[in-house]
C-alpha cells in the first residue's frame, strides 16, 4: 500500500521563496481558500495546522494532500512518522530534503469506518525537534462561527454606537438563525438563513441610556427541528459627555487666560454690518458628543441680531466644534443680549453661551450752531465755511435739507459721506436776491442720528433799502419774545408799547410784560427744543407745532403730475397767509432756467390776512423728471430801513417759506426711468414705552445717473410720519428719512409704507416696518420663590438668584429689604440695570441669627431708564425667602486613627471622615496641637513646625453628609507623634477660633522610623577561625557599629537616600560622619581566605534595603575619552584590590523584611603580601551611610607578625581608693606561621609611677611571652589609679624578630561615692554580645554551641561559679567527637569543663559545666574557650590509614634489597609497592579525651614534604633512589572544627564586694581549701607587683622620707582627723557600733584558729569534771554534807544532761567545717545538674503544675502541732 507511491512524483518546484519566519508565525495568505488554511511554521517547514476532511462517505477513500514548504535560506532534512491509527495512512516514511523555496506534497488517505468523527495526527521529525499536523475528519453538523466576545467603542449616553462582526456558517448543513439580545444591544438583522460555507456581516448597536459598563450576552440559535444556540458576550462602555465653550481671541475682563467662559462679547459694532466671531465647544470627555444650537425665542417678530451658522453638530471625544456667531445691529445705542442653549444628546446638562454685543453710530457734529453774513449790498455774494465732524469710527451720512439751486444760501456738498473721526469744511454761500434780511434754520440730517440745526442769516442793502443788519443777538432775543408771544407784533408798535411802559426789557435784552400785567408770573424762556421734536413738529408733517406760526404757506408740496409740452400744467395756486399784527412782505427767490415759476415774486400782505400767488409749470424737455423747491421770505414792512427800527430788542428776523414741486413729461406710452437705488431701512422702531414717539432714519441711495423723484403716500399708513415725504435726489447722491411713530400699548403693530419712486405706481416700494410699545416685565426665578437650606446659627450662606429683563428696553432694577430683616436677609447688588433681554443673577446671603424657622419678604422696584429727568413710575414685584437656622456638631468617624510607622522624612497621606449628623450645613476651622515624647530635648522639639498638614483647614460640611480631610504625615524625627485635632464653628467672615470655643475631634498617633539594622552575630572561618568571637567584634567594630545604627541619620548621609552611582572619581565622597575598621587580621600568603560571616537582623518595623557598596559601585559610568589616565597611589592601591577580588561581600545587597535575618560573608584572600585597605560603603537606604575601611594583612611565612588591632588600648575604670585592683588582660594576636616572642618595655611606666609619687599607677604582669602561631597572648596588667581622671602612658611592646609597636594605654579613674562603683562595674561587665543561642552556622559546620558567651558577671574572688552551656549535633547522620582546649595555665586551673570532651550523637545534645573557681586575687577575667569538634567518622578512617601507614613503614624499615650482580640466579624480592613520607607536623590532641588519647594529631594532608620541613632520616632513606612519584604520604590528622565559647567575669576581694554588692552576696558560696597553706592571694602584694617588673626599691617607711614627704604625711593625716572629729555622723556611726554585737562569721575563720577553738571545747568537759571533782573532794568537811544532800540518781541525770550539751556543741563544730560544707555545696550542684539534664532529656518537665495531695490529719501529726505542747512533753 505504501510502496505504490513513489515519493519523487510527489516533490515539485515551489512558487517564490518567501522570507524566514520565527517558528509558529502564520504564512501568507494567498487566496481566499489558502487564508482558510491557517498555516505555522516549524524550523523553516511551513505546514497547515490542521487537515480536514468534509463530507466523506463510509466505503470510500478520501485524500488530502499535505503540503510541505521551506521557507528557510538553507537546505531543510526531515523524516515523519506515520499516524497511529488505521484509518489515515500515507507513503512509507522516507526522509524528505527541500531546498530553499521547495515544497513536498504528502496525500494522506482516510478511510472511514463508521460514521463518527476522526482525529489524529502525523508527525514529523527534524533535527531541532519534532512536530505534527492535526488531521480531522468531521461529520455535517450545524456550526456557526463567530467571535465569543466583543468590543464596541465607548459610547456618550443617548448616542449610538456600532461595530460589525462576521458570521460563518462551518458546518455542512443548511441553517436559519435568530439573535436575542437585551437592551442597550441590538442585533442588524436579527434573523437570516445561511447556506453551508456562506457567511456574513452582523451589525451590533448599542445605544445606552445610563453611563457605565454594559456587560451583555447575544444568543444565536439556530439549527433545524433541535435548536442549538451559541452566545457572544457584549462589551461596551457609556459615559456622560461633558461640553465647555471657549472663546477664541481676546480675553475679556473678569475671565482669566486659559479658563472657559460662557459669554461672548462682540463689544461695541458699527450699525449695519456684521461682525463674525468663534466659539469653540470643547469636549472634555472621551466619547463622541452630538449636540444641537438653539437660540432663545425672541417674543418680537423682528429678525435676530446674532445668528450661528450651525444647529446641531458632533463634537469628537477630546476635540472641539468650532461655532460662528454673527452679530448684525440695527438700532444705535442698543445693548443686544441673546442666549444660545447647547444640549447634547439625551437632554443632559446643557451649556448655556451668552452673547452681548452694543451698536455704535455716527457722532456728527457741527463746529456752529449759526452762520452770520452780515451785511452785504445787492447783487453781491460772501461765502462762510462750516465744519462738519465725525468723532465716531463709523461712516455717517450726512444731508442739508436745502434745494442750493434755488436758495440764497448755497452750500457747495448739501449732503456726502462723512468717514470715521474726519472733519469736512463746508462752504455756505449768501446771494441775496432782495435788499431785506434773511434768515433760514437749515436741518442737517444724519443716518442713524437725531438731526441737527443750522442758522442761516444774513441782510442785504440796496440803494433805497437798508434794513437794519441781522445779528446773532437778534435771533436770541427773537426767540424769547417769541416764546413770550410779542413778535406777532411789528417792531414799530413794539417800539411804541416800550415807551408807553407796557413792555420791559430784561436783563439779557428781551422783551417782557411789566409785572402788573404778568400778575408777577415769570417771564417764558425759550429752550432749546428736542431736534427730533422740532423736525416733526413743523405742523406741516404733523399737527402739532412747538412755536405758533406768523406766517404759512399752502400747500407745501405739490406734484403737477404729468405735463407733456406743449400742453401747460395749470398753474399751482399758492395761499400765504400773515398771522401777524403787521403789514408783511413776502419776497420769492427767483430760480433762473427753472421750469417753475412764481408770480409775483414780491408781494405785500396786510395783518391777518392772506395773498394768492401762482407757481408755473414750463417743462422744457419731454420724457424728463422735474423737482424743485421754491424758497421765500416774509418780514415786516417797517424792517425795510434800519431809521424804523428804534430799538434792537424789537428786531423780528424774516421768515421762511418752502414749497416743493414735482412734475414729469412722460409720454403716456413711455415708460419711465428704472429707479437704480439702494434701500437702507430698519425693520422695526426702536422701543419706547407706550404712548409715546419713536423714530427711526431711513437711507435711499440714488445709483443711477438721472433724477430721481420720491414721494411716500401717508394717508396709506397714517401711523407712520415720513419726513421728508417728498423729493428728488440727484444722480449719485441720498435722501434720508426720518420715520416717527406713536404705539400706543404693547401690542405690535406692522406698519406698510408705500414709497413710490420717479412718479411712477409701478415703482412703488413696500416699507414694512414693526412698533410695539414696551411694558415693564420682570421674570423671577423660581416664580418669586428662594430656599435656603438650613443654616447654623451665626453662618451666612449665599445662593445666586435670577432676574431677567424681558423687554427690549434697559430698566433700572432696586430691592428693598424690610429693616427688622436686614441684618437677616442681604442681597447684593441692591440696584443695576437691566439690558434688554438680559437675565442677571444676585447674590442673596442668608444668615440667621437664632433657632427658628424664617420667611421672610423682599420687594423689587423696576423702572425704565429714561433719560427725561421726570421719573417715571415703577412696578413691584415680591421674593419669597425661606430659610430655617440650626444647631449642630461635627465628629470624626475614627476618633482615634494610628498611623504606624513612618519613615522620618516620608510623607504618609490619609484622611479623616468628619461627620456631620444634623440638617445644617457647618463651617469649621481645624486646629492641630502636636505632642512629641520620646528621648529628646523638650525645648528643641517645641520648636519643631507640625509634622501634620491638613489639606485645608477650613471648610464645609453640608448636612447629613460626611467630608474628607486630607493629612499629610511627615516626621522630622525617630520620636512618637501625637496629634490633637480640634474644631471650631465658625462664620465665613471669622478668621480666628479661640481656644474656648474649639472642641476635640480626634487624635491621630505616628512613630517617626529609620530603617533599623544591627548586627547580631558574627563568627569567623578559614584562617580566621582561631579569632575568638570577642575578638571578632572588636576587630569589626561591630559594637560602635550598632551604636551608631541605632541613632539618627545626619543630613550628609541622606544626600543620597538610596544606592546611586553619583561619582565621577575613583574615590567617591564620604558624606558620613563614621569612619569604621572591618579588620580581617592576618595571616601568612597563600593561607585559606579569611572568612567572617555577620548576621545582620532588622529589629524594625519596616523592611530595609542594605547594600555594600565597593568604589566601583559608585562610580558612574563615563565615556573613555572623559575618564582621567592619571591615577593616584591610593586609586591604583585599590584599583589593584578590586581587580583580583581580595575583598568580598556576598551577597552584596538585600531587603530585610521587620524581623528577619540574612547571613552576610566577607573575605580576604591572602594573595599578596602586605595590607590591603579598601573603602567599602554601607548603605542603609533611607537611613544611615558608613564608611568601612576593609583592612587584611598578608605576611611570608617565616615572618613573625602580631596583629595589632589598633594602637590604644583602654583599661575597665577602676574606683579609686581601693585595696586590690583587678588584673586586666590584653590581647596579643599571632597573625604568622612562626611563634613570637614579645617583650614589655616598662620605662614608660616608671616614670608614671614616679610622676604619682611612687605609685604603681600601671604594673605589667607578665612583661615578656611567646605566642604560637595562630593564637592569642594575654598580658597582665594592674591599673590602680590615685585621682578620679585619665591616665595615658605609650608603652613599647617588641617583637622577636618583627616589628614593633607603640601602644597607648588609658585608665580612668573615678570616685565609687559620686558614680558608685556597682553601676560602673555593671556597665564594664555588660555583655557588648548578647547571651544567646549561636545563629550563624558556617558550611560544613555539624555542631553549635546554645550560647557563645558566659557573663559570671561581679562575683568574690573566693567563690566559684556554674554555667550551663549545651553542645547541640545539628547533623542527621554523624556522630561528633568533641574537646574542649584552654590555652592559659592560669585558666586551667580556675576554668573547669564537665565533661572535657565525649562524642554526640546526630540530633543529641550534651550539656557542658562551666566552673569559675576562686581567682585568688581580684581580676577581669576574659577566657576563649575553644572546643574542637571532629567527625566521628574521619577519625576513625584516618586511624585505620595510619595504621596501615605504620606497618608499611616498620616494614620498609626491615626491608633491604641486594644489588649484587653475581646472584642472579636467585629470586630478588619484590620492591615495596610505595614509599612512605613522614613529614607532616603532629600535634597531640588533649589527654583526656577517652577516643583519641592514642593517637597523635597530624597536620593537613600534602601530597610532599616542603621544602621548609626536611624530612627524617628514615624518610630521607627510603626516599634515595627511588621513584618520587609513588610516595605514600603520611595521613593527617581531620582538621577540627572550632566553637568559640567566651566567658566573662570579674572578682572582688570580699570587703569590697561587701561594700558595693552587699545584697549580691548570700547568693555565692565560699569555699575553703583543705591545706593549711596560704592561698595565692595573701602573697599578691605591691612588692610582688615590683618582682614581675624586676624593680627592687627600698621598702617605704617614715624613716627613710624625705622632710617634704613627711610634711605632706603630717599634713594629710591632720585634716583627715580634724575632718573626722568635726563629722557629726562619724560620732554617731561610732556610737551605734558600740551598742550593735559583734558579728561572727565562721567562714571567715582561719583553719588554725578553727582547730585552736575546737581544741578549747573539746578539753572544756574533763576540766569541768576535774574541777567539780575538787571540788567535792577536795573539803573534807564539805565532802560529807554534798554526799547527804546528793543522791547517785541526781548525779547521773546531771551527767546526762551534761554529756548531750556536749554532743550538740561537737556536732556544731563539725557542720562548721569547710570539708562539710564543700561537701554539702557539691551534693547541691551534683543535684542541681543531674535534674538540669533530666529536664533538657525531656526526663522531667521543670515547668509543670505542682500535685497537690491532700490526706487527713493524724492525731499524733495535731498533737504535735498543738502550740501549747511544749518539746519536754511532748518527748
Amino acid at each position: 500500500m505504501a510502496g505504490s507511491f513513489p515519493l519523487e512524483h510527489w516533490i515539485r518546484a515551489g512558487m517564490v521563496p518567501e522570507a524566514p519566519r520565527a517558528p509558529g508565525a502564520s504564512g501568507s495568505r494567498v487566496s481566499a481558500r489558502e487564508a482558510k488554511k491557517k498555516k505555522c511554521i516549524f524550523w523553516g517547514i511551513e505546514v497547515p495546522e490542521t487537515l480536514i476532511w468534509h463530507g466523506w462517505e463510509l466505503g470510500k477513500e478520501m485524500i488530502r494532500h499535505l503540503t510541505l514548504k521551506n521557507v528557510h535560506e538553507k537546505t531543510q532534512k526531515l523524516s515523519y512518522r506515520c499516524p497511529p491509527t488505521p484509518f489515515f495512512f500515507t507513503v512509507f516514511p522516507q526522509p524528505i530534503t527541500l531546498s530553499p523555496g521547495m515544497s513536498i506534497t504528502l496525500p494522506i488517505v482516510f478511510r472511514p469506518s463508521e460514521k463518527r468523527e476522526y482525529e489524529d495526527s502525523i508527525c514529523f521529525v527534524k533535527a531541532e525537534g519534532e512536530f505534527s499536523v492535526t488531521l480531522h475528519a468531521v461529520l455535517p453538523r450545524f456550526h456557526l462561527s463567530f467571535p465569543a466576545a466583543l468590543q464596541l467603542p465607548v459610547c456618550a449616553v443617548h448616542s449610538v454606537t456600532e461595530t460589525t462582526f462576521l458570521v460563518r456558517n462551518v458546518g455542512g448543513l443548511f441553517t436559519t438563525f435568530a439573535w436575542k439580545t437585551s437592551s442597550p444591544f441590538c442585533m442588524i438583522p436579527d434573523h437570516g438563513m445561511l447556506n453551508p460555507g456562506a457567511e456574513f456581516i452582523v451589525k451590533v448597536v448599542f445605544q445606552p441610556k445610563v453611563a457605565g459598563v454594559h456587560d451583555g450576552a447575544a444568543t444565536c440559535w439556530f439549527g433545524d427541528q433541535e435548536k442549538q444556540k451559541r452566545i457572544i458576550q457584549l462589551k461596551a462602555v457609556a459615559k456622560y459627555p461633558y461640553l465647555r465653550v471657549h472663546m477664541t481671541g481676546e480675553e475679556y475682563e473678569g475671565v482669566q487666560p486659559g479658563k472657559f467662559q460662557d459669554v461672548l462679547c462682540f463689544g461695541s459694532v458699527p450699525v449695519g454690518t456684521t461682525v463674525e466671531k468663534c466659539v469653540e465647544i470643547f469636549n472634555l470627555s472621551v466619547v463622541d458628543a452630538s449636540c444641537r444650537i438653539k437660540q432663545a425665542k425672541d417674543p418680537l417678530l423682528h429678525a435676530y441680531v446674532f445668528s450661528c451658522d450651525v444647529s446641531h453638530g458632533i463634537v469628537p471625544a477630546k476635540g472641539k466644534l468650532v461655532l460662528h456667531v454673527r452679530f448684525q445691529p440695527q438700532v444705535v445705542g442698543e445693548h443686544s443680549t441673546a442666549y444660545f442653549t447647547i444640549t447634547s444628546a439625551g437632554c443632559l446638562p446643557e451649556t448655556v453661551l451668552k452673547v452681548v454685543g452694543s451698536c455704535k453710530g455716527p457722532l456728527v457734529s457741527l463746529d456752529q450752531h449759526s452762520v452770520d453774513f452780515e451785511w452785504i449790498n445787492l447783487g453781491e455774494s460772501l461765502m462762510q465755511t462750516l465744519k462738519i465732524s465725525n468723532i465716531s469710527d463709523v461712516p455717517a451720512y450726512y444731508q442739508f435739507d436745502i434745494d442750493c439751486k434755488g436758495s440764497v444760501f448755497s452750500l457747495d456738498r448739501p449732503c456726502g459721506v462723512l468717514e470715521g473721526t474726519t472733519t469736512l469744511t463746508l462752504k455756505v454761500t449768501f446771494r441775496p436776491t432782495h435788499p431785506m434780511t434773511y434768515h433760514r434754520r437749515v436741518v442737517c440730517l444724519v443716518h442713524h442720528q437725531e438731526p441737527m440745526y443750522v442758522d442761516f442769516f444774513g441782510t442785504c442793502h440796496s440803494g433805497t433799502a437798508k434794513p437794519t443788519t441781522l445779528q446773532a443777538s437778534h435771533l436770541s432775543s427773537y426767540r424769547t419774545n417769541m416764546v413770550r408771544g410779542l413778535t406777532f407784533y411789528p417792531p414799530d408798535i413794539l417800539s411804541v408799547m416800550l415807551k408807553d411802559g407796557k413792555l420791559q426789557m430784561d436783563g439779557r435784552g428781551a422783551l417782557m410784560l411789566p409785572p402788573e400785567i404778568s400778575q408777577d408770573k415769570p417771564p417764558k424762556e425759550y429752550f432749546e427744543p428736542n431736534s427730533m421734536t422740532e423736525y416733526f413738529s413743523d405742523s406741516v408733517s404733523s399737527d402739532l407745532a412747538l412755536f405758533p406760526t406768523h406766517v404759512s404757506v399752502s400747500p407745501r408740496e405739490y406734484d403737477f403730475g404729468c405735463c407733456v409740452p406743449p400742453h401747460r400744467a395749470e398753474p399751482l395756486p399758492l395761499c400765504v397767509t400773515n398771522h401777524t399784527k403787521g403789514n408783511i412782505i413776502v419776497a420769492w427767490t427767483p430760480r433762473h432756467g427753472s421750469a417753475f415759476l412764481v408770480h409775483p415774486e414780491i408781494c405785500d400782505i396786510p395783518p391777518l390776512k392772506s395773498s394768492a400767488f401762482r407757481v408755473l409749470f414750463k417743462p422744457t424737455q419731454v420724457n424728463s423728471l422735474y423737482a424743485a423747491e421754491l424758497e421765500g421770505f416774509a418780514f415786516y414792512k417797517v424792517m425795510r430801513h434800519y431809521t424804523n427800527v428804534e430799538n434792537d430788542a424789537t428786531i423780528c428776523p424774516s421768515w421762511c417759506l418752502t414749497v416743493k414741486l414735482r412734475a414729469h413729461t412722460y409720454e403716456a406710452d413711455r415708460e419711465h426711468f428704472i429707479p437704480q437705488y439702494i434701500l437702507d431701512v430698519p425693520k422695526t422702531f426702536p422701543p419706547v414705552v407706550p404712548d409715546t414717539d419713536t423714530y427711526c432714519s431711513m437711507l435711499l441711495l440714488n445709483t443711477s445717473t438721472s433724477l430721481m423723484t420720491f414721494s411716500v403716500n401717508q394717508t396709506a399708513c397714517p401711523s407712520v410720519l415720513v419726513k421728508p415725504s417728498s423729493g428728488h435726489i440727484i444722480p449719485g447722491g441720498h435722501q434720508i428719512f426720518f420715520l416717527s411713530t406713536h404705539p400706543v400699548n404693547t401690542v405690535p403693530q406692522q406698519h406698510i409704507l408705500p414709497l413710490q419712486l420717479n412718479s411712477y405706481p409701478g415703482y412703488t416700494k413696500e416699507i414694512s416696518l414693526q412698533s410695539c410699545g414696551e411694558s415693564l416685565l420682570l421674570l423671577l426665578e423660581g416664580e418669586g420663590n428662594l430656599y435656603f437650606k438650613p443654616l447654623y446659627i451665626g453662618t451666612s450662606s449665599t445662593r445666586m438668584y435670577t432676574i431677567k429683563n424681558c423687554t427690549r428696553l434697559p430698566m433700572i432694577f432696586t430691592w428693598k429689604i424690610h429693616q427688622s430683616d436686614s441684618k437677616i436677609l442681604s442681597v447684593s447688588p441692591t440696584t443695576g440695570i437691566l439690558q434688554p433681554y438680559e437675565a442677571m443673577a444676585q447674590a442673596w446671603t442668608f444668615t440667621p441669627d437664632e433657632e427658628t424657622k424664617y420667611l421672610l419678604r423682599a420687594m423689587v422696584f423696576v423702572r425704565w431708564k429714561i433719560p427725561e429727568p421726570v421719573s417715571p413710575k415703577s412696578v413691584c414685584y415680591t421674593l419669597r425667602v425661606v430659610g430655617e437656622g440650626a444647631l449642630g456638631t461635627i465628629r470624626a468617624q475614627k476618633r482615634y486613627l494610628d498611623l504606624g510607622n513612618i519613615l522620618v522624612g516620608d510623607l504618609q497621606s490619609c484622611n479623616i471622615v468628619l461627620l456631620n449628623d444634623g440638617i445644617c450645613s457647618l463651617n469649621y476651622i481645624l486646629s492641630v496641637e502636636q505632642l512629641v515624647t520620646g528621648p529628646c530635648d523638650p525645648e528643641e522639639v517645641r520648636s519643631d513646625p507640625l509634622a501634620l498638614q491638613l489639606d485645608h483647614s477650613r471648610g464645609t460640611i453640608p448636612a447629613r453628609s460626611k467630608a474628607f480631610v486630607g493629612i499629610t504625615v511627615r516626621p522630622a524625627r525617630r520620636m512618637h507623634y501625637t496629634w490633637s485635632i480640634k474644631y471650631a464653628l465658625c462664620t465665613p467672615t471669622d478668621h480666628v477660633s479661640t481656644k474656648e470655643e474649639q472642641q476635640p475631634l480626634c487624635c491621630i498617633i505616628a512613630t517617626g522610623i529609620y530603617p533599623t539594622l544591627c548586627i547580631t552575630d558574627a563568627c569567623s572561618a578559614g584562617s580566621a577561625n582561631n579569632i575568638s568571637k570577642l575578638h571578632l567584634w572588636r576587630l569589626f567594630s561591630l559594637e560602635t557599629l550598632n551604636e551608631y545604627l541605632e541613632r539618627d541619620p545626619t543630613p550628609g548621609e541622606l544626600t543620597y537616600r538610596v544606592p546611586t552611582k553619583h561619582s565621577t572619581c575613583l574615590i567617591p565622597p564620604v558624606y558620613t560622619p563614621l569612619l569604621l575598621d572591618f579588620n580581617f587580621g592576618s595571616a601568612p600568603v597563600g593561607s585559606e581566605p579569611a572568612l567572617v560571616m555577620l548576621l545582620l537582623e532588622n529589629k524594625g518595623v519596616m523592611p530595609v534595603d542594605w547594600a555594600f557598596l565597593f568604589p566601583s559601585d559608585q562610580k558612574m559610568d563615563m565615556e573613555l575619552w572623559a575618564e582621567d589616565i592619571e591615577f593616584s597611589p591610593q586609586e591604583l592601591h585599590q584599583m589593584r584590590i578590586q581587580d583580583n577580588q581580595l575583598f568580598s561581600v556576598s551577597p552584596k545587597s538585600g531587603t530585610l523584611l521587620p524581623g528577619q535575618e540574612k547571613s552576610v560573608q566577607l573575605s580576604h584572600r591572602h594573595d599578596f603580601i602586605g595590607t590591603d585597605r579598601l573603602p567599602v560603603l554601607l548603605k542603609v537606604s533611607y537611613g544611615h551611610e558608613i564608611l568601612l575601611t576593609f583592612i587584611g594583612v598578608t605576611v611570608e611565612h617565616d615572618q613573625r607578625y602580631v596583629h595589632f588591632a589598633s594602637t590604644k588600648h583602654l583599661f575597665t575604670p577602676i574606683a579609686i581608693g581601693g585595696s586590690r585592683p583587678p588584673i586586666q588582660i590584653y590581647e596579643l594576636y599571632n597573625g604568622g606561621s612562626m611563634p613570637v616572642m614579645f617583650e614589655v618595655q616598662l620605662d614608660n611606666l616608671m616614670k608614671i609611677q614616679e610622676e604619682n609619687f611612687q605609685h604603681p599607677v600601671f604594673v605589667c604582669l607578665t612583661p615578656r611571652g611567646e605566642i604560637p602561631p595562630g593564637k592569642t597572648g594575654h598580658i597582665e596588667w594592674v591599673f590602680s589609679p590615685l585621682e578620679a581622671k585619665t591616665y595615658s602612658v605609650d608603652v613599647p611592646i617588641h617583637i622577636l624578630g618583627g616589628e614593633s609597636a607603640l601602644i597607648t594605654f588609658q585608665g580612668v579613674g573615678y570616685n565609687p561615692n559620686a558614680v558608685g562603683e556597682a553601676t560602673t562595674s555593671s556597665e564594664a561587665l555588660s555583655p557588648s554580645i548578647f547571651s544567646g543561642p549561636n545563629k550563624l552556622i558556617v558550611s560544613g559546620q555539624v555542631a553549635t554551641l546554645s550560647h557563645h558567651r558566659i557573663c559570671f558577671g561581679n562575683i568574690p574572688d573566693c567563690t566559684k561559679a556554674s554555667r550551663l552551656v549545651f553542645l547541640n549535633n545539628i547533623s542527621e547522620s554523624k556522630a561528633v567527637v568533641f574537646a574542649w582546649q584552654i590555652s592559659p595555665c592560669k585558666d586551667k586551673r580556675v576554668l573547669q569543663i564537665a565533661p572535657e570532651s565525649g562524642v554526640v550523637q546526630p540530633g543529641e545534645s550534651i550539656p557542658c559545666f562551666i566552673t569559675l573557681g576562686p581567682t585568688g586575687s581580684p581580676s577581669l577575667c576574659s577566657t576563649d574557650l575553644v572546643c574542637e569538634v571532629y567527625i566521628q567518622e574521619s577519625l576513625v578512617q584516618y586511624e585505620r590509614d595510619l595504621q596501615e601507614w605504620q606497618k608499611e613503614k616498620e616494614r620498609q624499615a626491615v626491608e633491604f634489597t641486594i644489588t649484587e650482580k653475581d646472584l642472579g640466579t636467585k629470586s630478588k624480592p619484590m620492591p615495596p609497592a610505595v614509599r612512605l613520607s613522614d613529614s607532616a607536623e603532629t600535634e597531640n590532641l588533649p589527654e583526656s579525651s577517652a577516643v583519641i588519647r592514642t593517637y597523635k594529631t597530624l597536620p593537613p594532608i600534602k601530597s610532599h614534604p616542603k621544602p621548609s620541613q626536611p624530612s627524617g632520616p628514615l624518610e630521607r632513606r627510603l626516599l634515595l633512589g627511588k621513584d618520587t612519584s609513588r610516595v605514600w604520604v603520611k595521613p593527617e590528622h581531620p582538621k577540627p572544627m572550632l566553637l568559640h565559647l567566651d566567658v566573662s567575669a570579674r572578682s572582688h576581694a570580699i570587703e569590697d564586694f561587701l561594700r558595693n554588692f552587699a545584697l549580691e552576696f548570700p547568693k555565692y558560696f565560699l569555699s575553703r581549701p583543705f591545706s593549711t597553706q596560704p592561698s595565692e592571694s595573701e602573697f599578691v602584694d605591691w612588692s610582688r607587683y615590683r618582682d614581675r617588673m624586676d624593680m627592687e626599691p627600698k621598702r617605704m617607711s617614715l624613716a627613710a622620707a624625705s622632710k617634704q614627704e613627711l610634711q605632706m604625711v603630717t599634713d594629710i593625716l591632720t585634716s583627715v582627723i580634724r575632718g573626722l572629729l568635726e563629722n557629726a555622723q562619724f560620732h554617731d556611726a561610732v556610737r551605734r557600733s558600740q551598742d550593735q554585737p559583734i558579728p561572727y562569721f565562721s567562714q571567715f575563720r582561719s583553719a588554725k584558729s578553727a582547730e585552736l577553738h575546737n581544741r578549747r571545747q573539746c578539753s572544756t568537759i574533763p576540766s569541768r569534771v576535774s574541777a567539780s571533782s575538787d571540788l567535792y573532794l577536795g573539803k573534807d568537811g564539805e565532802k560529807k554534807e554534798m554526799s547527804q544532800e546528793t543522791s547517785p540518781s541526781d548525779l547521773l541525770q546531771c551527767w546526762e544532761i551534761f554529756h548531750h550539751k556536749q554532743l550538740s556543741e561537737r556536732k556544731e563544730m563539725i557542720s562548721r567545717q569547710p570539708a562539710v560544707g564543700n561537701l554539702v555545696e557539691l551534693v547541691l550542684e551534683n543535684t542541681l545538674q543531674n535534674i538540669l539534664i533530666e529536664a533538657s532529656r525531656g526526663e522531667v518537665v521543670l515547668t509543670a503544675r505542682p500535685r497537690v495531695i491532700a490526706l487527713p490529719p493524724s492525731p499524733s501529726r495535731s498533737s504535735n502541732l498543738n502550740p501549747l505542747t511544749t518539746p519536754q512533753q511532748s518527748s
